[in-house]
């Protein structure tokens, strides 16, 4: 189980779904340190070449001077 999500939840998001399933996927449970350290490479170096990350930062720095 994840750590984060006792065992036998009473939550109802968690009964006879793939909710727990999907969470591991999207924290990539089955990678090793490594693994995960190359992955969010390409994660960072593929949004900061993104348009729609440029265009984001760009809204939010006009919005709420964050830069």
């Amino acid at each position: 189980p994840l750590p984060c999500i006792p065992t036998g939840s009473q939550l109802p998001c968690f009964h006879g779904s793939s909710t727990i399933r999907n969470l591991k996927e999207r924290f990539h449970m089955n990678m090793t340190e490594e693994q995960l350290q190359v992955l969010i490479e390409q994660l960072v170096d593929g949004s900061m070449r993104s348009i729609t990350t440029k265009l984001y930062d760009g809204f939010q720095y006009l919005t709420n001077g964050i830069m």
